[in-house]
């Protein structure tokens, strides 16, 4: 397993007084995170598993399920560059947050590429593709959104709605990018023509994309 450094932030639970007074920010200890994920382990080792954290503050639960996907993607495909690089984007990709406060939103994208940035030079030190990172940085910077999941909005005067990109590999190295808004996934729109129905039994709706985009290799993301 690949040795992370000591994430500094990870271990400070409060920032300031006046913040949680204001907006009632505190940080959970990386222990008491470790310890919620081993409940759905077996989530946060699958590879393509999708999170949202609706109040990700500087993500210290992000971080850690991308220690985790990205472990198991060393695990399996370190032997092979451009499979664990596909990989590594891939599980990098399933990975949302939500955050009030703008330099959270920061502090969290800086976090978790410091994350994804070690995994891959700890396999590829001399053979790392800066593209490969840039790619990282835009999934990064279309993931971890600054809003309000409470209004599904962000909180300034425009009050734009918080959008989303799902990215789906598609013939190996191809990546698709579609984007939802935040409320169009949460409300339940039933589907037009065959119904489709989930695991339980209970019927399944699908979301409908406000924007979609072409088909683009892993390695070219940060040129849309």
């Amino acid at each position: 397993m690949n040795n992370v450094p000591e994430d500094i932030s990870s271990n400070n639970q409060v920032k300031t007084r006046q913040r949680v007074t204001d907006h009632g920010e505190v940080f959970t200890s990386e222990r008491e995170v470790n310890a919620m994920l081993d409940l759905v382990m077996q989530e946060t080792e699958r590879i393509d598993s999708r999170f949202l954290e609706p109040a990700c503050g500087t993500g210290n639960f992000l971080v850690e399920i991308l220690k985790r996907k990205l472990t198991v993607v060393s695990d399996r495909y370190s032997k092979n560059q451009l499979e664990y690089e596909r990989y590594a984007i891939l599980a990098l990709s399933s990975i949302y947050g939500v955050e009030l406060l703008k330099d959270n939103v920061q502090t969290c994208r800086d976090r978790l590429l410091g994350v994804f940035t070690h995994f891959y030079l700890n396999n590829y030190k001399k053979e790392f593709k800066p593209e490969c990172l840039k790619s990282a940085e835009f999934i990064l910077s279309r993931n971890i959104l600054w809003g309000d999941a409470l209004s599904l909005k962000t909180p300034d005067e425009k009050a734009e709605p918080i959008v989303f990109s799902e990215w789906s590999a598609v013939n190996g190295s191809m990546i698709k990018r579609r984007e939802y808004t935040m409320a169009n996934l949460l409300e339940s729109q039933p589907m037009e023509g065959l119904n489709l129905f989930s695991d339980l039994g209970d019927k399944a709706f699908i979301p409908t994309p406000v924007a979609e985009f072409q088909l683009i290799h892993f390695l070219k993301l940060s040129e849309l």
